[in-house]
């Protein structure tokens, strides 16, 4: 492949050239593609510092790219950078894990590696050894395969890691995976190898030091200079120690003689053609550097961060007075109406970068002639610069200088010998006075901003509204345009990459220990995401009708395409191939089903076992699967290809043993079980998954499996069948439905709840049966008859209504507030029943705790009794213990106990009967298929038309259909009641679209469910909020369905006006819009003449160029349509005729679901303040549609070792564990970082986690500097108006005020706050919670009268969602009567403390601390009260004597607001000593506590007393029921997100 075929393929796939340091000597493969492009995302950051001696930790990994220490390298600097306004007060290290660089980097461990002192983890050493570039370049194009096998072979031994002894087991390679998952967490490695520092000498500027960790590559040491401030401008240097030139993609332990002191030369090296085009594609990139437009445009992964701005602009105020400016805008204050959408997306004045040249283009006159070629010209530049002078350049392999051409003469001789230089910037700096002086702006500039900043995120982000960007002539990126994307050097062979074959091969890497892993899923991921970059790339020019369809004869709904080596297919129904499920519908939804399904195969992760990889797209109206190509599919028939399963939905049907034995692996894992069909030649086959998923070997000899489509069971719930009936209570409630198509399936997540559910009734019914049979004989007895008649209504119950009761059973042991139990078993529930059921939690919720608690104990008192009267079971005799803990626990040992004595029989195999009979009998009441033992699995076909099934009547059949209505069942009567009972609890409290669908998703259940909690939860006065998100969610995706119809029949040269037309008749109050009229410069002059009108009208239509019949929508029409989608698709009747009738039915507001709507349907608008209630003129012209941008299903690949780390450390916190809890996410955070580059939405989330433990251990300065990366991570990943970004803004809030930066802590609670006014508007129980903490700051600095605003409106919203005898009604009362006493107004303060005081005396009692707090501050404020009415009283009577008292109007001192906040943000402290903060930040787990430190604390809590933070229900916390539990999106924001 040639040289520039890199050049390109890189271009095309990452765009940036200056990632490609590579040198000449550097062989060209075609084997670099998924590792070649070294992104800037790791490299880039190592520099980020630039112009400060950078700390470079080698923490190992980069991104996927293979590199190793990529991205490691840079942890120290990426988490450290700190902010450019200085807002981090106090970032100087007092802590003793700081090192000398002054890192409080994410990963202390990694800064401890200076002090030899072991790394959890240390994947410097893992990743580092193992370079698939390297491999891949002594390969050739075939070879790929071989090279990445052997890859983990060339791990040095010296390398290879070593488990810790002592209670860290040994990994054997026998192991199963499952195994090897489970004990993940227990992998931890020593790492001996430490930093040292070289001396850096670069031609024509200061010598720096570097420090560097043996483990990273000489590669790395280049990118960094490429990224430093004063040595950016070069791009084509070697590396010289002591004379001998660097081998790149050497790792600097192997380097002899490089050691602590040694000093590297940096040496100017001779261009060539690629090496000049990298240079100049990097001027470019320098010159753009500050340049946003990328971020608005959607292109190379650049996405947008305001957080610097938000805080910069606050410090520009300050510096005028000391005094704090906290009056918010007036659109932020309680109850304005006002939504202004110009403020999001603050511009900085000061934001724009210096303009350094008008042109930099490549010349006309190239390429070079034969002669210039023999003097060394590699290509021609024209340049002008500011002043307006105009330069032709030469770039020779010497470097750059100006030659005497003009535009119209060619005089390639040198005009100046001394303007010749190696680097253009360094010519330019000569040439233009001008350059000079903007161009060192800028790089200050450049160097002040946060690297998180400029790291390009994994996935692209896309922004719902951009201002009008200034288009500047830039002929750099048009060259990129009409090359890499239009797609010309995508057709040319051997300069594509193999997409299937690049991701087969990662899969393929090894995984025994973590580092192989950690490579693998590196590699994956790296992959991954440059190929859905690419399938996006492609799916939109495809639309956009840029690639030649492979059938261009048939129909355009038909069409097939390949573009880079991607194959693309339209979601229309081809040939009627979905004729039966339900035409183009059932064609749109399978892509998606199809989706999920290889998430669920690569999940499993079988060797041997191949998926294609997957990206579906939504672009344009069209949705356009993008999928990995097979080799030598294209060559051959569909039937010869297919050697497993059918094409034809069950008529004809084939198996093959290989695909048996990987299947039966997979099955097992996705619950489906093997079942036996008659194919066409009446033969019965046995097969391992859906009837229509195909297996196919390709020319590689690799097994692929594909149409993956109905992986899970369908949902009987939405497919009626005749003859087949379902439950009662599902009946109740309007069950089954027809759904427009027959491809409804459950998803993977209710699919796992449910088997999860119903072994905790297999098991609960053994235990109790298990106990009674352990009776001693003589009690049994006297009481024989009545054990019987219990016994056999048990049983009873339990075959009936096992589902029922055991959901019950369930909720009580979960606490469930209102021990809501049905009467009578198997009895229906209605949408009536199901809504009482869920009012009778919400009061209870209300009630006391002492009732809840008598509640739960006595039904589970009474449930033992009833089975077990009389009997003397030492594990039941501890049922009638009081207190919740203890009861929990007792019901955990008898199910432990049971499931080991059941366990234990079956392996033994000597089953007594008693034994057998109890298992029968509880596999009977789980529902189970096999009575031997629990079984539950899915047969996919058991309801699908057209398969032939072996054994239709017989009772295992009947078995199998019965689990399939059962998981359906379950999903309406456990899950959906389960979701709003957490939601009325406030354990999930979604704010937007997006956060409602991840929340049901979480629990298993389907979008196409919103109509029915919809109408649960309108019977529900404190779930009004979650009603109007729901009725929200059905009108936006109702409005999608309809676009996606709309923009079918839209041409391009209408895109706007018809986009715009369509907004004006959803959500504008103009009863008829006009369509915007055609732009003249193109309708003119056409069209003249009749016979070409007709021909071109025909031609034009056909993939919907241009018909008008968008234009004769109107508002009535949709709103009509819209009601019947709602009603047609979520059985929910819409009450409303137009837009504004359903804001008023609803309480919506337009700026929320524009955004929705906007999101999900990926339009783009300008950015400005719409004036949405005009009822004269048109909201949206079409100059307000800026973009349309494509909305990306893909897998997010996980990270697999990391995850567990994650989720070990969130179990340690949530158990008070906060030293285990902080190692292991700090653990988790390298991995992370490891896995996946810098920057991604897991890493914010373990940031997040981070900075809280920091704060709780009372780091305050480390907590914020790691909470500011957290936001500008969360606004850079997830977006800037996504809900965790406005957590995160919270978050970091608290901390501000914590480091006594008040004025940035109100800054950051206003943009909270007025995020989430555009996102969800301000009735929202999260609304209290921001508005307390604003109340409080604002009280704190003496502004009583705003502070009484927030905190009044606070107050309301409390009692509305929370209920008004509720703890958090209680605090809300006692705040707002503090503010009250410090203005004087003692009545009404004393109003306010008297219900705070109530509320405590109720749910306390008087001793408590609460009530006794609450009662001293009444005493307090009736004293003044009276005090203050006597003076006035003698005032009155003109007695001059009358001295006035003088009132303590207090103001709360920083440190009791800063208490207050903590309390409700759910931050609880216990005073823990200075010496186990430090072991908390430094030891590893075989460093335990010493067990002196932990005996003055809680039983409970020994293991780690010092350090926990209370966060269990306790009085003195205020957290004795569940109203006050940790508060909105603060402590839930770590625990639920």
């Amino acid at each position: 492949m040639a040289e520039d075929s890199v050049v390109e393929n890189s271009k095309s796939e990452k765009e940036s050239q200056v990632n490609e340091v590579v040198t000449e000597s550097e062989p060209p493969c075609k084997g670099d593609s998924p590792v070649k492009l070294a992104d800037d995302a790791g490299l880039k950051l190592k520099a980020a510092s630039s112009g400060q001696p950078s700390a470079v930790h080698g923490q190992g990994g980069g991104d996927a790219d293979c590199k190793p220490a990529v991205n490691g390298l840079n942890n120290s600097l990426v988490h450290n950078a700190t902010l450019p306004n200085g807002s981090l007060e106090s970032t100087e290290a007092a802590n003793e894990h700081d090192q000398p660089n002054s890192s409080i980097d994410c990963a202390p461990p990694v800064a401890d590696t200076d002090k030899n002192s072991p790394v959890l983890n240390g994947h410097a050493e893992d990743t580092s050894s193992v370079d698939i570039d390297r491999k891949s370049e002594a390969t050739d194009a075939n070879g790929k395969k071989d090279a990445a096998e052997s890859s983990s072979e060339d791990i040095p031994a010296e390398n290879m890691v070593e488990d810790v002894e002592g209670d860290k087991t040994k990994r054997t390679e026998s192991e199963g995976k499952e195994a090897k998952r489970d004990s993940k967490v227990e992998d931890v490695i020593v790492i001996q190898d430490t930093a040292f520092t070289v001396k850096i000498v670069p031609p024509g500027s200061e010598p720096f030091e570097l420090q560097v960790s043996p483990q990273e590559m000489v590669q790395e040491i280049h990118q960094v200079l490429m990224d430093r401030e004063d040595t950016c401008h070069r791009t084509c240097f070697s590396l010289q120690l002591d004379g001998n030139v660097l081998d790149n993609f050497a790792e600097l332990k192997s380097v002899d003689g490089l050691k602590e002191g040694s000093i590297v030369k940096v040496v100017e090296e001779p261009y060539t053609v690629r090496e000049a085009r990298i240079h100049v594609r990097h001027v470019r990139d320098l010159l753009k550097s500050l340049d946003p437009s990328d971020a608005y445009n959607g292109v190379d992964c650049q996405s947008l961060s305001f957080l610097t701005t938000v805080l910069n602009d606050d410090r520009k105020r300050t510096k005028s007075s000391d005094s704090v400016d906290c009056t918010p805008p007036e659109y932020l204050m309680p109850l304005s109406k006002e939504r202004p959408l110009s403020h999001l997306q603050p511009v900085h004045k000061e934001s724009r970068s210096p303009t350094c040249l008008k042109v930099l283009t490549v010349s006309g006159w190239n390429p070079p002639p034969g002669t210039r070629k023999m003097h060394g010209d590699l290509m021609y530049l024209y340049i002008m610069t500011m002043e307006g002078t105009s330069h032709h350049v030469t770039a020779s392999t010497r470097g750059f200088y100006v030659n005497q051409s003009t535009q119209e003469v060619f005089n390639p001789k040198p005009a100046d010998q001394k303007h010749s230089s190696h680097s253009l910037i360094e010519l330019l700096n000569k040439v233009s006075p001008v350059f000079k002086k903007n161009f060192a702006q800028l790089l200050k500039k450049r160097s002040q901003r946060h690297p998180f900043e400029r790291v390009p995120t994994p996935f692209q982000v896309y922004t719902w509204m951009a201002p009008q960007m200034e288009h500047t002539i830039d002929s750099i990126r048009a060259e990129d345009a009409y090359t890499s994307r239009l797609g010309y050097e995508e057709h040319i062979p051997g300069q594509t990459r193999d997409w299937n074959e690049e991701s087969q091969t990662t899969r393929e890497l090894p995984r025994k220990n973590l580092p192989e892993r950690l490579l693998r899923e590196r590699a994956i991921f790296k992959v991954h995401s440059d190929f859905v970059a690419a399938a996006t790339r492609g799916a939109m020019a495809v639309i956009d009708g840029n690639v030649m369809a492979i059938n261009p004869g048939e129909d355009t709904k038909m069409q097939m395409f390949i573009w880079n080596n991607i194959f693309f297919s339209l979601g229309f129904d081809v040939k009627d191939h979905y004729k039966d499920f339900g035409g183009d519908a059932a064609a749109h939804v399978a892509p998606s089903n199809d989706l999920q399904g290889v998430k669920a195969y690569n999940v499993v992760d079988i060797e041997g076992l191949f998926t294609l990889g997957t990206v579906v797209v939504d672009y344009r109206g069209y949705r356009i699967t993008a999928q990995s190509i097979i080799p030598g599919i294209l060559e051959r028939e569909q039937e010869e290809s297919v050697i497993y399963g059918s094409i034809d939905f069950g008529k004809t049907v084939v198996t093959n043993d290989k695909y048996k034995e990987l299947l039966t692996k997979s099955a097992q894992q996705l619950k489906i079980l093997p079942h036996k069909v008659i194919n066409h030649k009446q033969d019965e086959v046995e097969i391992f998954s859906s009837i229509e998923c195909k297996g196919i070997k390709g020319n590689d000899g690799r097994h692929y499996i594909l149409d993956l489509l109905r992986t899970f069971p369908p949902d009987i719930n939405f497919l009626p069948i005749e003859g087949e009936d379902l439950s009662e209570d599902v009946k109740a409630l309007d069950f089954p439905r027809k759904h427009r198509h027959k491809l409804c399936c459950l998803r993977q997540e209710l699919i796992e709840a449910f088997v999860e559910h119903q072994y905790m009734v297999f098991v609960r019914h053994a235990a109790v049966l298990l106990m009674q049979q352990q009776k001693p004989e003589a009690e049994t007895a006297p009481k024989e008859s009545n054990n019987n008649t219990d016994q056999t209504d048990l049983e009873k119950d339990a075959e009936n209504t096992a589902k029922t009761d055991t959901l019950k059973e369930t909720d009580s042991v979960l606490g469930n507030p209102s021990g809501e139990t049905n009467s009578e078993p198997g009895s229906a529930e209605t949408n009536g029943e199901l809504a009482n059921g869920v009012e009778e939690a919400q009061e209870s919720q209300v009630g006391s705790k002492k009732s809840a608690e008598d509640t739960l104990t006595d039904s589970l008192q009474d449930a033992a009794n009833a089975v077990l009267a009389g009997g003397k079971c030492p594990m039941l005799n501890g049922l009638d213990a009081s207190g919740i803990e203890q009861l929990a626990e007792n019901i955990s040992s008898v199910t432990e106990e049971a499931a080991k004595a059941l366990t234990e029989s079956q392996k033994k195999e000597i089953v007594d009967s008693g034994h057998k009979e109890i298992i029968t009998k509880a596999a009977k009441a789980a529902g189970s298929l096999s009575l031997t033992e629990f079984d539950i699995r899915f047969n996919p076909d058991v309801f699908s038309e057209g398969v032939t099934h072996a054994d239709p009547d017989s009772e295992v059949f009947q078995r199998q259909k019965r689990v399939v209505k059962d998981a359906a069942r379950f999903l309406l009567v456990g899950q959906i009641p389960t979701f709003i009972r957490e939601c009325l609890e406030h354990s999930v409290a979604p704010l937007d679209g997006l956060t409602l669908t991840e929340a049901l998703h979480q629990r298993g259940i389907n979008i196409r469910y919103l109509g029915v909690i919809a109408t649960i939860v309108s019977t529900i006065p404190p779930l009004s909020y979650l009603h109007r998100l729901l009725v929200s969610e059905m009108i936006i995706r109702g409005a999608k369905h309809l676009f996606k119809a709309f923009m079918q029949g839209v041409g391009m040269v209408s895109l706007s006006g018809a986009i715009s037309h369509f907004l004006n008749c959803f959500l504008g109050s103009l009863p008829n819009p006009q369509p915007p009229k055609a732009d003249d410069e193109i309708s003119n002059g056409h069209g003249k003449k009749k016979r070409n009108k007709k021909k071109t009208g025909r031609l034009l239509t056909a993939l919907g160029h241009d018909c008008i019949v968008w234009a004769s929508l109107t508002p009535m029409e949709m709103w009509t349509n819209l009601k019947a989608e709602a009603n047609e698709y979520y059985h929910f009747k819409l009450e409303c005729d137009n837009v504004d009738s359903a804001l008023e039915a609803y309480s919506l507001q337009r700026v929320t679901l524009l955004r929705e709507f906007c999101t999900k349907c990926g339009i783009q608008l300008l950015l400005r303040d719409y004036d949405f209630d005009t009822k004269h003129r048109a909201v949206f012209g079409e100059n307000d549609i800026i973009n349309v941008f494509p909305v990306v299903k893909h897998i997010n690949p996980i990270a697999s070792d990391a995850y567990n780390f994650f989720q070990s450390g969130q179990a340690k916190i949530q158990q008070g564990q906060l030293k285990e809890g902080y190692e292991l996410i700090n653990e988790a955070l390298n991995l992370f970082n490891n896995v996946y580059g810098p920057m991604h939405p897991e890493i914010a989330s373990c940031m997040r986690n981070l900075a809280r433990l920091n704060y709780l251990m009372g780091e305050h300065a480390e907590a914020l500097e790691m909470q500011q990366k957290a936001v500008m991570m969360s606004e850079r990943c997830n977006g800037v108006d996504h809900p965790n970004t406005i957590s995160e803004y919270m978050h970091l809030a608290l901390y501000s005020f914590a480091n006594g930066q008040v004025t940035s802590a109100l800054k950051l609670m206003y943009r909270a706050r007025y995020l989430t006014l555009v996102v969800c508007g301000e009735d929202h129980p999260e609304m209290a919670h921001f508005d307390s903490n604003i109340g409080l700051v604002l009280h704190g600095v003496g502004e009583s009268d705003l502070a009484l605003k927030f905190l009044e409106r606070a107050r309301e919203t409390t009692l509305k969602y929370h209920g008004a005898k509720s703890l958090k009604a209680a605090l809300s009362h006692h705040l707002v009567g503090r503010v009250y006493s410090s203005r004087g107004d003692f009545r009404t303060a004393l109003r306010h403390e008297k219900e705070a005081y109530s509320i405590y005396r109720e749910q306390f009692g008087e001793h408590h601390e609460k009530t006794k707090e609450s009662s001293e501050f009444l005493r307090q404020l009736t004293q003044q009260a009276v005090n203050f009415q006597k003076t006035m009283n003698e005032l009155r009577k003109g007695n001059s004597r009358a001295a006035m008292h003088p009132i303590p109007f207090s103001l709360p001192s920083m440190s009791g607001v800063l208490d207050t906040l903590n309390m409700i943000n759910g931050v609880f402290f216990i005073p823990i000593s200075i010496k186990s903060k430090g072991l908390a930040k430094t030891t590893t787990k075989s460093n335990a506590v010493k067990s002196e430190e932990g005996q003055s604390v809680p039983k409970q809590d020994t293991e780690t007393p010092s350090d926990s933070k209370v966060v269990s229900p306790g009085p003195s916390s205020g957290k004795a029921s569940p109203t006050l539990e940790t508060e909105g999106s603060t402590e839930k924001g770590e625990v639920v997100r």
